[in-house]
This record gives structure tokens, sequence and C-alpha cells, in this order.
């Protein structure tokens, strides 16, 4: 029971939660971020198909902790999912060499897959394996195109593995598509979400968003706060050092805390 959680928070990869009749299910994986640190600070881990919302300004590096979560759980034998709304591919693997994450080996290994819709919105082919786009999309195509993308890489490409999802950026998918908008097509995605949790059988995500606050509204930054089960924030406060927020959870072991890290050479201390 969710009592025996909060005493012995580690000893199980179960988290029993106590007749939650309208998931249809008791019992979620409770998975490893890979950094003990965070775990504990979370309460316990990741519970599985929960979204991990990492809230940043413009000179943090505090992205980086998603890439790294997702880094991690893949050396677990899940599959990694990149939604890329923000930049080109070449612009994105500058930007993760910076922090030790090697994108094009871990496409080339066919464990990780791009689905790239900042290239669908401006048409650019990749010619790659591991980067998939769509025709044609634009603010009332999105979602429907994207989830038919979804599915064929989860039936072509992914398989029985796990996917982790991560979100580069959300702040540049408000841009492409607009703020409400956005929220609205969120609202839809869950709902779909929530369709596919309570009647398919197979492994459930993880999803990590990445959002710089300071590229969107308030309004906008609370909307996403509201459906993410996990909130991690950073702010940069000095050349190399920033502070992290661990806000949320929905673990009974939780308790919101502070900390001071050092960031550079490809690392965030003292998480790694």
């Amino acid at each position: 029971n969710a009592e025996n959680l909060m005493l012995q928070p580690r000893t199980t990869k179960n988290f029993i939660i106590n007749e939650v009749k309208f998931l249809r299910v008791n019992i979620v994986e409770l998975l490893s971020t890979g950094i003990k640190r965070l775990d504990d600070a979370l309460g316990g881990g990741l519970l599985e198909d929960s979204i991990i919302l990492i809230v940043y300004d413009t000179y943090s590096l505090g992205w980086g902790l998603g890439m790294k979560i997702m880094e991690n759980r893949m050396k677990e034998g899940d599959f990694g999912v990149i939604i890329n709304n923000s930049m080109p591919v070449t612009l994105m693997e500058m930007e993760f060499n910076g922090i030790g994450f090697d994108l094009r080996n871990y496409g080339e290994s066919g464990d990780l897959d791009i689905l790239d819709m900042f290239a669908s919105f401006y048409n650019i082919d990749y010619n790659l394996p591991y980067i998939h786009t769509v025709d044609n999309v634009d603010t009332s195509t999105y979602l429907p195109k994207y989830l038919n993308l979804y599915r064929k890489l989860l039936m072509e490409r992914i398989g029985d593995r796990r996917p982790v999802g991560v979100s580069v950026t959300f702040d540049g998918l408000a841009f492409l598509l607009g703020e409400k908008n956005l929220i609205k097509i969120l609202q839809k995605n869950l709902a779909e979400k929530e369709r596919a949790r309570l009647t398919e059988e197979r492994k459930r995500p993880v999803n990590i968003i990445l959002l710089n606050r300071d590229r969107v509204s308030k309004e906008f930054v609370s909307w996403v706060a509201l459906y993410s089960q996990y909130i991690i924030e950073f702010t940069s406060s000095g050349v190399g050092v920033e502070e992290m927020f661990v806000r949320k959870s929905p673990l009974p072991n939780f308790e919101p805390k502070k900390y001071e890290l050092t960031v550079g050479k490809g690392k965030i201390e003292p998480l790694d």
C-alpha cells in the first residue's frame, strides 16, 4: 500500500496505487531516473506514463537533465524519442554535444528516433532512417499527423520497448502553433493517452517536457504545470552555478527541495 512505499521507497519496482479504479489498474511501475539523488528528491523515482516538466531560463543548462534521464533509461533498454520542435537537427546535435549526449550515435545504433516537427514545418528532408517527418502540417493537422507518425514508430521501431520521449522544446512548439492552440492540442493528446492507457497492453511511456519560461507567457507555464506530475525548475544564478527546485511529485514520500548545482564540462553536478 501507499504507506509501505512511504517507508521503503526504493525496495520495490512497483508502486501500488490504492484502489484507483478510474485507471482500471492498481499497479504502476516506478522507474529510476538513473540518478539516485534525483530519485530520492522526487520521492522514489518516476511513475510510468507520467509527464516530467523541466523549466529553465535563457542561460540555464537545466534542460540537459531531461536528456540525461532519457540516456539513463535507454541504458536500461528503453527507446528514446526526441520530438524536435525548435531547430534544425544539425544545431540540436551541437547543443547536445555540449552536454555529452551523442545524438548521431544513438540514432544510428537504433536506440533513438527523432519525430522532427520543425523539419516538417519547414520542409527539410534528412533522408536518415532515425529522423521522421510529415507532409503539409499546420495547426489544424498537427495532432492527427503527429499521432499517426507516433503509432507507426511504435509498430516499426519501438516494439516492446518503453518509449521515453523528450520534447525539444515545448516553447518552440508554442511558437509554431500558438500558445492557446497548443494547450487545446495538449488536452486532446491527453485524452488520446487516457484511451490508450485503458485499452492497450504495452509498456507505458515516460514523457519529458523541456520548457524555457522566458519564451512563453506565465499563463502557458501554468497550464503545462497543471498537466505535469513532476516539476523541476532551474534558475541560472551565476557563471557555472544554477539553482534547482524540485517542486512537484505525485509520490507520497515527496518533499519540495532546493539544490545549488555547478554546471560545465558536459555535467550538472552533484546530480551526475
